[in-house]
């Protein structure tokens, strides 16, 4: 098992409390953010890991070297920023297994990562989006499915304020996926690959119910110091 962490966000919204170190360093429940993601992916079975930096990337190199509990960590480095898109191509261009799980370096998902990389396998989709349920979409845009693929996606703020499944950030790609090639150096893994690219997709949906938060604002970001501590062993 294989895995991406998107590592190299600048963290804009939590630049106060960040004080000089990249927003997945971010200390949470007493641990970087990005060592609860690594923690998890190594209960999980996975054996090696690209982490997919960029800005203060040395910090997460120093901290995390070539291997981390015996999980082999590479990294893909950005030299410029190049959105969560032109990130993963980069990272699985290092990949050597045929699917690779990519996390967004933000997000907690309590997920059986193993399970969803079996639902992939045995659906044959190139693409499997893990989906959550939230009260209110409207903040993150909503994603339509039916049987058990995705449809389309709506756009955060025109999906109003209703219950529906959200993309979690989680995703298995296959390592030969084929990109279009008109794409940009730079570019949204969703909004500019998965939402016009829907249709020739035609992703899996992997139903997720455990808990589910991003940090990238700075209230969820203090809701994370206590919620997340019980998934810390």
């Amino acid at each position: 098992m294989e895995a991406i962490v998107l590592a190299g966000g600048m963290g804009a919204r939590l630049a106060a409390r960040l004080k000089g170190i990249p927003k997945p360093m971010a200390p949470v429940a007493g641990r970087p953010f990005l060592e609860i993601l690594l923690r998890q992916l190594r209960r999980a079975g996975c054996t090696r890991v690209v982490l997919s930096v960029g800005h203060l990337h040395t910090v997460i190199q120093h901290r995390f070297g070539a291997s981390f509990h015996g999980m082999a960590v590479d990294y893909a480095v950005e030299n410029q920023p190049l959105g969560t898109g032109g990130a993963i191509r980069l990272a699985l261009a290092q990949a050597m297994e045929p699917s690779v799980l990519v996390l967004n370096g933000d997000t907690f998902l309590d997920a059986d990562y193993a399970a969803m990389m079996r639902f992939h396998a045995h659906c044959g989709a190139p693409v499997t989006l893990a989906v959550v349920r939230r009260h209110d979409v409207g903040r993150y845009g909503s994603v339509r499915m039916q049987d058990g693929r995705v449809l389309a996606f709506e756009e955060k703020g025109h999906a109003g304020s209703a219950p529906g499944w959200i993309s979690a950030g989680a995703y298995v790609l296959a390592r030969n996926l084929e990109w279009p090639p008109a794409l940009p150096q730079k570019f949204s893994i969703e909004f500019d690959f998965f939402v016009p690219e829907v249709a020739r997709l035609r992703p899996a949906a992997f139903p997720v119910e455990g808990y589910f938060l991003d940090i990238g604002i700075p209230e969820d970001y203090d809701r994370a110091q206590t919620e997340l501590a019980r998934f810390i062993p």
